[in-house]
C-alpha cells in the first residue's frame, strides 16, 4: 500500500497504549488496532481529526505517502482502456 498509517510510531512517541487512545477519542478499540497495524482499507476522516486533536499532532505525522518503486507499472494498471471511435 502506498499510504502508510504511522499510528504505532506516534503512540510510542507519546507513550500511550491503544486502549488509552480508544478511551480518549471514543473510537472502538478494534478500529484503533486496525489502524495501528495498518490493516484498514478505509479511514474515517472524523477519526483522524479526533486522533490528531488528542495527540496534538498534524495529519502528516499520522499519514504518509510511500510511492511504489515501479510507479509506471502502477499507473498502467489504473489507466482506463482507450475508447475506439466508430468511423
Amino acid at each position: 500500500m502506498a499510504i502508510r498509517i504511522l499510528l504505532s510510531r506516534k503512540l510510542g512517541e507519546v507513550r500511550w497504549t491503544q486502549a488509552d487512545l480508544a478511551r480518549r477519542t471514543g473510537i472502538r478499540p478494534s478500529t484503533i488496532n486496525d489502524m495501528y497495524h495498518e490493516m484498514c482499507e478505509r479511514v474515517n476522516i472524523e477519526y483522524l481529526d479526533r486522533i490528531c486533536n488528542v495527540l496534538n499532532c498534524d495529519l502528516t505525522e499520522l499519514l504518509v505517502y510511500d510511492p511504489p518503486k515501479d510507479r509506471e507499472e502502477v499507473i498502467k494498471a489504473y489507466r482506463l482502456p482507450d475508447k475506439k471511435t466508430k468511423g
